[in-house]
């Protein structure tokens, strides 16, 4: 009997550990891991691929890891190998705040005696679609077909679609639709003047830090339809004696209250509000389980961007960019609303409407999308998931955050019945999982889905034994 092949698709910081956790936990059981990513280097994907200094992680390094047995393991890495870190990178308190391409070093060298011996393969491709007419059937981008056993689908969001207002506008350079283009954040350092930054959360935050760091002298208007901008983080506070767990909130407006409570009952303490959405967040799984489903989809309407811009905090580094750039009138935050756009000799001419306000227009010399992922996007704009839906082995889940999952990691098809085999890692599972988009959360979902798949493989690989030795005493038999 053949080992099993297992296929993940995706070789960022998701697919990278389910590998790695995979390696671990299957031991002498046979088992094939391939990991399809068309980047040089797993583990970096979208969020740690980044060269650029200025985008730092947003969280210190001591709240980073690959395990979590070992709450700081990226910290502890980066202290045992003696790593210089650049200027700016150590806040006062000495918390660790380097630049994101060090995480992609930290999974690499982790994955490095694996890929050595083959223990683990990295397939450097994309994968475009799936099918099952027996085993999975994985097409790859230059037409090859991969049989797998099982499969991880470890794919990202997709990136920000286009605003309606700037349909017209899609093939105008002026346009930058996609905030990871290093280049064209490099030109408009360089040769812009007047700059629209459409959303003011964290992808906002990284762009404007590029774009000082890189000598823009010019004004930007950073604008969303809220207008907030990513908080910043709080230090050597103690944990916050709130519970969210033990009798959690059943509906999102009491949930609301009992946060707010907390935070009131905490800053009476000398706590600050970091330290209630630290509990929040860690009570998270406990929260989402209690809320049944028409009160989930009200948090997430009503109340997800405020939990975004506290829970998602910005580096310090990076905070004190944008305090700088305000305080000297280079930097306006608004919120507000595209009404229309066009194309110009002198610009891009954008007309929105402020809050409570008539319209207004003002030319842009560069207009940067960082209004985040279009969650809901997730099926129609990858050929891979888009195939899977085909062919009935995936769906969206109801609140539009990804795909809809079961126990936790298992895709759930056309049937609404799991699909033996199928596994979802990472963010793309959340609306069933709730928060799962910070590190520590996405590495104890990857240990999950290690956990569970290894327990699968060892029942098929008992299976296959039972057949052979039946197979030896008929033999025998005969």
């Amino acid at each position: 009997m053949s080992a099993p092949l297992v296929a993940i698709i995706g070789g960022g910081f998701t697919g990278a550990l389910v590998a790695w956790h995979l390696a671990r936990r299957t031991g002498p059981t046979p088992v094939d891991i391939v990991v399809i990513e068309p980047r040089r280097k797993l583990g970096a994907g979208l969020a740690y691929s980044t060269a650029d200094p200025s985008h730092r992680i947003n969280v210190p390094a001591s709240r980073m890891t690959m395990r979590t047995d070992i709450k700081d393991d990226f910290h502890r890495w980066i202290e045992a190998r003696g790593i210089t870190l650049s200027e700016g990178s150590i806040t006062p308190d000495g918390a660790f705040y380097p630049q994101r391409g060090l995480v992609a070093d930290y999974v690499g060298e982790a994955l490095a005696a694996d890929l050595r011996d083959g223990r683990i393969r990295h397939l450097r491709t994309r994968a475009t679609g799936l099918a099952r007419p027996d085993r999975f059937r994985i097409t790859l981008e230059d037409g090859a077909r991969l049989q797998a056993d099982h499969v991880v689908i470890a794919t990202s969001h997709p990136p920000p679609g286009l605003p309606e207002g700037f349909a017209a506008l899609g093939g105008d350079p002026r346009l930058v639709a996609d905030p990871s283009d290093a280049e064209a954040i490099t030109d408009a350092a360089r040769n812009a003047q007047r700059v629209l930054v459409l959303g003011t959360g964290l992808t906002s935050a990284d762009v404007i830090a590029s774009l000082d760091r890189q000598g823009f002298r010019g004004d930007i208007l950073a604008l969303s339809r809220r207008g907030l901008r990513s908080r910043g983080h709080a230090t050597g506070y103690p944990d916050s004696p709130a519970d969210f767990a033990s009798d959690p909130a059943r509906t999102a407006l009491e949930l609301l209250r009992r946060v707010r409570g907390a935070v009131a009952r905490d800053a009476q303490a000398g706590l600050p509000w970091q330290a209630t959405l630290d509990r929040v967040r860690l009570d998270g799984p406990a929260i989402w389980a209690a809320l049944p489903p028409p009160q989930r989809a009200r948090l997430v309407r009503r109340l997800r961007v405020w939990w975004d811009v506290h829970r998602f905090r910005i580096a310090p580094q990076v905070e004190d960019v944008l305090d700088r750039l305000i305080a000297d009138d280079r930097l306006r935050i608004r919120a507000g609303r595209i009404r229309h756009a066009i194309a110009d000799p002198a610009g891009l001419i954008v007309t929105w409407s402020p809050r409570r306000q008539p319209s207004r227009s003002e030319v842009f010399d560069r207009v940067i999308l960082t209004t985040g992922p279009a969650h809901h996007q997730v099926l129609a704009r990858s050929p891979l998931l888009s195939s899977a839906r085909q062919a009935g082995l995936l769906d969206a889940d109801q609140l539009g955050l990804g795909l809809l999952v079961a126990d936790g990691c298992r895709a759930v098809g056309a049937s609404g019945d799991p699909v033996p085999g199928l596994w979802v890692a990472g963010p793309l599972a959340r609306g069933h999982v709730g928060e799962l988009m910070g590190i520590p959360e996405v590495t104890a979902h990857a240990e999950q889905v290690a956990e569970r798949l290894a327990a699968d493989l060892r029942a098929l690989t008992r299976a296959g034994s039972d057949e052979s030795a039946d197979g030896d005493t008929l033999r025998r038999v005969h």
